[in-house]
């Protein structure tokens, strides 16, 4: 398991509910937080590891000793916004890339853990925030796709030169093609 990053299929796949918890889906979670630790991120979404399932982890500290700071959702849905903020993000998906986004202040997201007990959060600030970025990559939307236009327009050189860098990998047979992805997607989905 890796991150992969822009512009990755999977990164646009709107993935597909968990329907189980399974052991696969369990190893999953903690692949993808010892990944996040790795990165010096505080969140993952299944996308950003080239899994169309509707799971992410966070931990806020990014701090892989402050396990009761990690949070495994499992089909989130956010079920009210409140208030706007508009702060600077950035992704693992998109090494050294960084934007002004604006998104809901206030939250409150439904999911289920682990041990498939559903709960609810009521979140402000980088939580908030944190979780908006995550459930967006579940439904194929990027950070970058929430900026202004004048944002976008910033930051395209860098988004034109990490397209670049895929397709060469691709033309050199270290990434595979488009369609070869999109179709082990689909053979992933649950």
């Amino acid at each position: 398991m890796e991150i992969v990053l822009y512009p990755h299929p999977a990164l646009r796949w709107k993935s597909k509910p968990v329907k189980e918890i399974t052991a696969e889906v369990r190893g999953a979670a903690r692949q993808m937080l010892d990944l996040m630790y790795e990165a010096k991120g505080v969140g993952l979404a299944c996308n950003q590891v080239a899994l169309p399932w509707r799971m992410f982890v966070i931990n806020l500290t990014g701090k892989p000793e402050e396990k009761d700071e990690e949070h495994i959702f499992i089909n989130p849905k956010i079920v009210r916004r409140r208030g706007t903020q508009e702060e600077e993000e950035g992704c693992l998906s998109f090494p050294k890339l960084y934007g002004q986004v604006r998104r809901a202040s206030d939250i409150v997201v439904e999911a289920f853990d682990l041990d498939g007990h559903g709960f609810e959060m009521d979140l402000d600030e980088l939580a908030s925030r944190a979780v908006q970025h995550e459930v967006d990559h579940l439904d194929g939307v990027l950070f970058t796709d929430r900026m202004t236009e004048a944002g976008q327009r910033e930051v395209a050189t860098t988004l034109a030169d990490f397209e670049a860098l895929f397709r060469r990998q691709q033309e050199l047979g270290t990434v595979p093609s488009d369609d070869a992805i999109r179709e082990q997607l689909r053979k992933l989905e649950p």
